[in-house]
């Protein structure tokens, strides 16, 4: 008796999978309604840089050219072979050497170079030098959001307050600045808005109106929508892990919610622009996809999400480095 109904199951199975699969085609079920189809994803690139370059990639790492200075940085996503010899590598002045601790690492210098130098993106000019980190003070990869947010803020043609939270060196503030928005610009290190600050007098922007507040983003974004004070355009680039300026811990998976629910409450009733990046985390561009399509749902207007990258002089590869969401009206 077992065996006839383990055969009449298996015969059963057989043509349920006779019926809903054809040559190696995706099964379907019965009666299954199918999904929406998802969102298509967006390649962003930099393309109108003189003073940035990626020269070349591969071996996990990659080579920059910072204004007259080229340097040798890690980049996992880099799984490829170089394009130039090892004698354009070596040629760097400076490389980074990680350490087996998450973001740890020192530089090694081959020559001297300035403690810090100028560069310049279109009307924006800026200091950048070697931190204590791997990171230089600018992410040129993000230049194409700069233009994108200012192009957001000019065809508005009214007035647009912006919210910068985690705004590091203020590139972008200043980007939002010079396009005629108001901005607020947050970070919880004091010595990055003093560098953003020093970027703004280079830029000559010092008569727009910038707020820098050193503050925890969250904590401040939340006070924001309690006091009713509300903004047109946000601008979040949270990291993976982070402190505040009062030891408050930053958890990208688990506070990117309730930081997403802060930003709801503090937008104006008529918002113009809103950009989400994540560097180095484990999620793909779908994750701020959804995110901020539910935010943003009550007001119409289209979310866009991909892939934030750079593409090489040497090979023309294109390397990943930050995925991205932004709505605009």
């Amino acid at each position: 008796m077992i065996i006839m109904r383990i055969s009449f199951f298996l015969l059963n199975l057989q043509n349920w999978y006779t019926e809903t699969s054809c040559q190696g085609q995706p099964l379907k079920m019965k009666n299954h309604t199918p999904s929406a189809s998802p969102p298509p994803l967006t390649i962003l690139t930099s393309p109108d840089w003189e003073d940035y370059e990626l020269v070349d990639s591969g071996d996990g790492s990659k080579l920059e050219r910072y204004g007259k200075y080229t340097f040798v940085r890690p980049e996992p996503e880099a799984v490829w072979r170089p394009a130039l010899p090892q004698k354009e590598w070596e040629a760097a002045p400076a490389i980074f050497q990680p350490s087996p601790e998450e973001n740890g690492g020192h530089w090694a210098f081959r020559r001297e170079i300035e403690p810090r130098w100028k560069m310049r993106y279109k009307g924006l000019r800026f200091w950048v030098q070697t931190s204590a980190s791997r990171h230089m003070g600018v992410f040129p990869e993000q230049a194409s959001q700069w233009d994108w947010s200012a192009e957001c803020i000019r065809s508005a043609n009214r007035p647009v307050r912006v919210l910068n939270l985690f705004g590091y060196t203020g590139l972008a503030t200043l980007a939002a600045a010079q396009a005629g928005a108001r901005v607020t610009h947050i970070d919880a290190s004091k010595k990055v808005i003093t560098w953003a600050r020093e970027n703004q007098n280079l830029s000559g922007l010092d008569d727009r109106p910038i707020r820098w507040i050193v503050d925890d983003a969250l904590k401040f974004v939340q006070r924001e929508a309690r006091r009713g004070s509300f903004y047109e355009g946000l601008i979040l680039d949270p990291p993976k892990f982070g402190r505040g300026p009062k030891g408050e811990v930053w958890e990208f998976y688990k506070l990117l919610p309730e930081l997403l629910r802060g930003c709801r409450e503090a937008l104006s009733p008529d918002p113009v622009f809103i950009i989400l990046t994540a560097y180095a985390v484990k999620a793909s561009a779908l994750t701020l996809y959804y995110a901020l399509e539910e935010i943003t749902r009550s007001f119409g207007g289209q979310v866009d999400a991909g892939e934030v990258t750079l593409v090489e002089s040497s090979a023309r590869r294109v390397l990943s480095t930050a995925i991205f969401a932004r709505w605009s009206r």
